[in-house]
C-alpha cells in the first residue's frame, strides 16, 4: 500500500500546522517537478482537501476568538455598569 493510500485511511485529523507542512511539500514536489502525471492528480486533490481543513480551522478560531472578545467585553461593561453606582465623592473601595 502506498503511503498516499495509507494517508486517506487514517482517521487522526491533522492539526492545522501538520496540514499546511504537507501542502508545503506538496507544492515543493510539485514546483521541483518531482511528480509523475500520475500522482500529480492525487496531490491536487489531496492540497485541496488541505486547505479546506485549514479553512475550516482559521473559521472556528475567529469564532473562537469572537466568543471570548465578547464575553469579556460583557464582562467589563457589567463592571463598569457596577463601578458607576458608587458615589462620585466616594472612593470605590
Amino acid at each position: 500500500m502506498s503511503a498516499m493510500a495509507k494517508d486517506k485511511t487514517v482517521p487522526k485529523e491533522k492539526s492545522y500546522t501538520e496540514a499546511v507542512a504537507r501542502l508545503d511539500e506538496i507544492l515543493n514536489l510539485i514546483e521541483e517537478g518531482e511528480v509523475d502525471i500520475d500522482a500529480l492528480s492525487g496531490l491536487v486533490t489531496e492540497a485541496a482537501e488541505l486547505v479546506t481543513l485549514c479553512r475550516q480551522k482559521i473559521t472556528a478560531a475567529e469564532m473562537q476568538v469572537r466568543e471570548i472578545t465578547e464575553r469579556l467585553e460583557r464582562e467589563v461593561a457589567e463592571s463598569e455598569k457596577g463601578q458607576d453606582e458608587v458615589p462620585a465623592d466616594e472612593p470605590p473601595f
